[in-house]
């Protein structure tokens, strides 16, 4: 397991102090630091230990581009060393990490998180594509919230918790609208589909590779899952959304760490992830995406695998609002795609009070 300084997680947002609702990606500090962001990553990049860049703050609290860097990377300290400590006025933070990636699903704790549950289920659990095994593993994810499209409700998680078996191979088998989407997945019924319960329809929108999104919906199938969208150990959330901001208190519900809490350390981010094919296939793609939300998730405790596809949201005890859906990472950080982003792509609202 990585072990990670303690400076480390200070930079990453567990810094002592008050939360400031006003930097968000509207404060003019964030835009100015933003705006070199934008210009500078495209060549930071260009380095292939290079991971990502956001806005974030440093040590003291100043605004500040991060660059992540790969920590297992066979240059990284030429890389560090080429990266300048500044560019014009915007200070930049050099941010040890390991790559970004799906947090597809592998068996982990959280018995109430996996288990069968009795009809409506709450969400906030385990949950897949029925089909989703091959070359000998099972895989799975998080059902992550409730969403209305056309006037239905449909299960919101992640593409590829849902329809990421594009290729015929180790199963002769792809998703396509109109599979079940089954509770538990099969990471926590010994791969075998007879075992859990169908809770809803996939309807195939394929966010990847082409949006900026990692989504995908599934229709409920009547009286299979609560109606009021209650996910586990947060219970009903709000219909409205709100940005994200630096040091914002977040909370998820998911399949493998359960509930879990964190703070926003990064605005404004480009990733880049690799993806499969199939349940442990071959590599499709890589996808670069930008505008994300980042995380500290301090040795997995935030985010672990299994957990792709839950909802976060703003770390209030009643009808919380939704910030961001999360979907990557590493043992350090958290990548959530913003929730307005995802919304707008299936032209959908979230099912709350």
């Amino acid at each position: 397991m990585l072990t990670v300084t303690a400076g480390l997680f200070l930079l990453l947002g567990f810094a002592a102090g008050t939360p400031d609702q006003d930097l968000s990606k509207n404060h003019p500090k964030v835009r100015e630091v933003i705006e070199v962001q934008e210009l500078t990553t495209p060549v930071l990049m260009e380095d292939e230990e290079v991971l990502g860049t956001a806005v974030g703050q440093d040590d003291d609290g100043e605004i500040a581009l991060h660059v992540y860097v790969n920590l297992g990377g066979k240059h990284v300290a030429d890389t560090i060393r080429n990266i300048p400590r500044n560019f014009g006025k915007t200070r930049v933070t050099v941010v040890l990490t390991e790559p970004f990636r799906a947090m597809g699903g592998k068996p982990g704790s959280g018995v109430s998180h996996t288990a069968r549950q009795t009809p409506p289920i709450k969400l906030g659990t385990s949950g897949g594509w029925g089909s989703d095994l091959a070359n000998g593993y099972c895989c799975g994810g998080t059902l992550g919230s409730l969403i209305q499209r056309n006037g239905t409700q449909h299960i919101l998680s992640n593409y590829h918790v849902f329809e990421a078996d594009i290729v015929h191979g180790g199963n002769d088998n792809v998703a396509k609208t109109g599979d079940g989407i089954i509770q538990p997945g099969l990471v926590d019924v010994r791969c075998n589909a007879a075992n859990a319960q169908v809770v809803a329809t996939l309807e195939v929108d394929r966010s990847l590779p082409d949006s900026n999104v990692d989504a995908s919906i599934a229709q409920v199938v009547p009286g299979m899952v609560d109606p009021n969208g209650s996910i586990l150990e947060i219970g009903t959330i709000s219909s409205s959304t709100v940005s994200a901001f630096l040091k914002q208190a977040v909370k998820k519900s998911g399949r493998t760490t359960g509930l879990s809490r964190s703070t926003i350390s990064g605005l404004n981010a480009t990733v880049s992830v690799a993806y499969e094919n199939e349940c442990a296939g071959g590599p499709a793609f890589t996808k670069t995406f930008t505008g994300q939300i980042l995380i500290a998730n301090r040795g997995s405790k935030f985010l672990a695998g299994g957990d792709s596809g839950s909802l976060m949201v703003e770390d209030k005890a009643t009808n919380p609002r939704a910030v961001g859906l999360l979907f990557a990472g590493s043992s350090s950080l958290a990548v959530a795609n913003p929730i307005d982003e995802v919304l707008s792509f299936f032209k959908a609202t979230m099912v709350g009070n």
